[in-house]
């Protein structure tokens, strides 16, 4: 399948994009190799600063295969913005709706069309305290095992130095490096032509997630916890430290009277 062309709003885009992000990082992009020349396929990246789409965007586009991301499908509705997001071929997701399967079907039908979907499979910035990758949503693995597409891990890292996840105010110096490790496609054939189950698309999702950490222990030159941050689970656990000290403070407030009377 060949690749699709650039086209006018992307090249857009990047004239207006680029300047400031040049300015702003340094580049240290390494596994171009391994982004493939032609045909459909899927990108799992990171996500550690609400700039990263952007620095991203900017080694995809440098490769010539650019990025098919899947954003908030109010991005698309108004304005200049809404006009590129439309314009770049961007996948709108419609959350809690009759169209919540839509951005699914569109990035099944991009990968077909040759094209190279990129999904942020944590699905938001990152909590983990040191800013290593979450536990990750099932949609790169659900694309990838219906088309069995190639999935390139991508990590990256410099962006959240210059704006930290959740930080309003950027650290403009000294000048940070937006740092980009590609790897070899994730290897997913054992899942193929089986049961599409919930548990079988969390394990696909737990590879993806693991090869995709892989890369980033390369850039940063460390290990990541045996154990990925689970929001659902600190959300769970963060419900019992409440509750707990909602009851410990009850039983206070109750032996507190009983010594009052």
């Amino acid at each position: 399948m060949p690749r699709r062309r650039i086209g006018f709003w992307y090249r857009l885009a990047a004239v207006i994009c680029k300047p400031p992000l040049v300015v702003l990082l340094r580049r240290d992009w390494r596994g171009i190799e391994h982004i493939p020349a032609e045909g459909g396929f899927i990108t799992a990246v990171n996500h550690n600063s609400h700039i990263d789409p952007f620095a991203y965007a900017h080694f995809q586009y440098n490769t010539g295969r650019v990025p098919r991301f899947l954003a908030k499908s109010g991005l698309f509705k108004k304005g200049f913005v809404g006009a590129a997001m439309r314009g770049t071929g961007q996948i709108p997701v419609y959350r809690e709706s009759t169209d919540a399967l839509s951005a699914f079907r569109a990035a099944i039908d991009a990968v077909d069309r040759g094209e190279c979907v990129a999904f942020y499979p944590e699905g938001t910035l990152t909590r983990d305290p040191e800013g290593w990758p979450m536990t990750g949503k099932t949609g790169a693995a659900r694309v990838a095992l219906q088309t069995k597409c190639p999935v390139i891990p991508v990590a990256q890292w410099g962006c959240n130095e210059l704006l930290p996840p959740y930080a309003k105010k950027p650290n403009l110096l000294p000048r940070k490096t937006h740092r980009v490790l590609a790897g070899p496609p994730v290897d997913l054939t054992r899942f193929y032509d089986r049961e599409m189950t919930a548990e079988l698309l969390k394990e696909a999702t737990e590879v993806i997630m693991a090869a995709v950490t892989h890369q980033l222990e390369e850039i940063r030159g460390e290990k990541a916890p045996e154990t990925p941050y689970d929001p659902r689970r600190e959300r769970i656990e963060q419900r019992r430290r409440t509750q707990a000290q909602t009851h410990q403070k009850s039983g206070q407030t109750v032996q507190e009277e009983g010594l009052g009377k």
